[in-house]
């Protein structure tokens, strides 16, 4: 197909798809007997619906997404490889702060870490993520939130086996690797959507609002005309 027909295709606007060939997020075209003329194939739907993904509701930068686009292509890194990276780049890097605070939500953050087991590698950002996120937590509402680390810790451990169950019963390498992508990226924001809607249920059962109904109206008094 031409490129314009690649847009209808998948929506994708012309002007962007010159984008993110330029930028190498594309593989260029098939070149016909112009050189200003390029067919292009379901491999190319394939991975411009995977570029969307990544950047449009993942969020990550396009520097991002062609450093893990990159590890797709290259078959020697290994899927674990391509994993970690992809985590890296959904969370940005951020300065070490030394304060009490953040060596005290460093400690607790590690204490979860060797209690559960974790194998993990030397410093990952995710781990810097989560000390930060802890330790703006002790600041704003003191201890009524630490406890909470372990709750999510234990959550997002069941949910890890579960994207990593979905990841290996696919067998076919790249369907495996676009499946793993798309869920460590865009399982976060499904996540958070999905624990505001359970929030605001057990909010209702827990704090039910006040009847809405409409009061019946008083009988008629016989006694009056």
């Amino acid at each position: 197909m031409r490129m314009a027909e690649l847009s209808r295709v998948t929506g994708v606007p012309v002007a962007t798809i010159k984008y993110y060939l330029r930028e190498g997020l594309l593989p260029r075209g098939e070149v016909t007997t112009s050189p200003n003329q390029a067919r292009y194939g379901e491999e190319h739907v394939r991975r411009l619906a995977l570029v969307r993904s990544l950047v449009e509701v993942g969020g990550l930068s396009i520097a991002a997404v062609r450093a893990v686009l990159a590890a797709i292509d290259d078959p020697a890194v290994p899927l674990h490889d391509t994993l970690g990276l992809t985590i890296d780049a959904a969370d940005a890097p951020a300065p070490a702060v030394d304060d009490p605070l953040h060596a005290a939500a460093a400690a607790r953050i590690d204490a979860i870490v060797a209690e559960r087991g974790w194998r993990l590698s030397p410093d990952p950002l995710a781990r810097r993520a989560a000390i930060d996120v802890l330790a703006t937590m002790q600041r704003v509402t003191g201890d009524r939130l630490a406890g909470l680390a372990d709750v999510y810790a234990e959550a997002a451990e069941r949910i890890a086996e579960a994207d990593l169950d979905t990841v290996t019963a696919v067998e076919d390498a790249e369907t495996r690797v676009e499946t793993a992508l798309v869920g460590t990226v865009l399982g976060e924001r499904l996540l958070a959507a999905l624990r505001r809607l359970a929030q605001e249920h057990v909010s209702a059962q827990r704090f039910p609002p006040p009847s809405r109904e409409t009061p019946c109206p008083p009988p008629p008094d016989p006694s009056r005309p």
